[in-house]
């Protein structure tokens, strides 16, 4: 008998704690956080996946602390701007309704330049900074008060292709171009300047390790720490 009090009196307290412990889980009142884009948003080439930067930036509480932040990243490797506009905006403004924005676009426009000789590169960047344009149209004019990051691009170090380094100069002038006009016309968009924190830094993307292929233009795991480290300082300075 006496152990039988004994027993229930331990379940009595390890029930009690863990009601206790548990957290009011109210999701109406959580910050939205929503992450837009390709690979680099998915967290693809970093092991494990967490190690990309949205989910850097989520656990880091970027924008709020974590037990009151709502995550949904619907970043996919291989999506272009027109994928983005088309199947990842309709969810923000639709479904999820965020509080903030990340997104990171235009690899994969640029990759069916690099990668098509018989591509017309302007032709490309036009359509491009069009899709961009009417992605933060979009997200702006249906989500009220909603802040927004965009990322520009790092250039990657393609052995054979001398270009990359010019299309990746005209794809980052569109970006900061549609991204200054949307925040000109009172959309609360800023730009991460991605480019700059990789520039002239060994050891941040996958291309760099032995027999990687022609075009992997992924990061290493240093390499989302140094983009969550741009997205943050963006973050910060609002």
């Amino acid at each position: 008998m006496k152990k039988f009090r004994v027993a229930a009196t331990l379940i009595g307290v390890l029930v009690f704690g863990i009601a206790h412990a548990e957290l009011p889980w109210q999701f109406e009142q959580h910050t939205r956080y929503m992450a837009l884009g390709d690979s680099l948003v998915a967290g693809y080439g970093a092991i494990p996946a967490t190690n990309g930067y949205a989910y850097l930036l989520y656990q880091g509480g970027a924008f709020d602390k974590v037990p009151n932040t709502l995550l949904s990243n619907v970043g996919v490797p291989g999506a272009t701007s027109q994928a983005v506009l088309d199947y990842q905006v309709p969810l923000a403004v639709e479904v999820f309704r965020p509080d903030f924005i990340t997104l990171t676009v235009g690899g994969n426009d640029l990759l069916a330049i690099l990668a098509n000789p018989d591509v017309n590169p302007s032709a490309v960047i036009s359509n491009f900074g069009y899709n961009l344009v009417q992605v933060l149209q979009t997200l702006c004019e249906n989500l009220q008060g909603v802040e927004i990051y965009v990322s520009n691009l790092y250039t990657v170090p393609l052995p054979g292709v001398p270009q990359v380094e010019a299309i990746v100069s005209i794809f980052n002038t569109t970006v900061s171009d549609v991204v200054g006009g949307a925040a000109g016309s009172g959309c609360n968009a800023r730009l991460v300047d991605v480019y700059s924190a990789f520039l002239d830094r060994k050891g941040l993307l996958l291309i760099e390790r032995n027999q990687a292929k022609l075009f992997e233009v992924h990061p290493t795991n240093a390499g989302y720490r140094v983009m969550s480290r741009a997205f943050l300082q963006a973050i910060e300075s609002e």
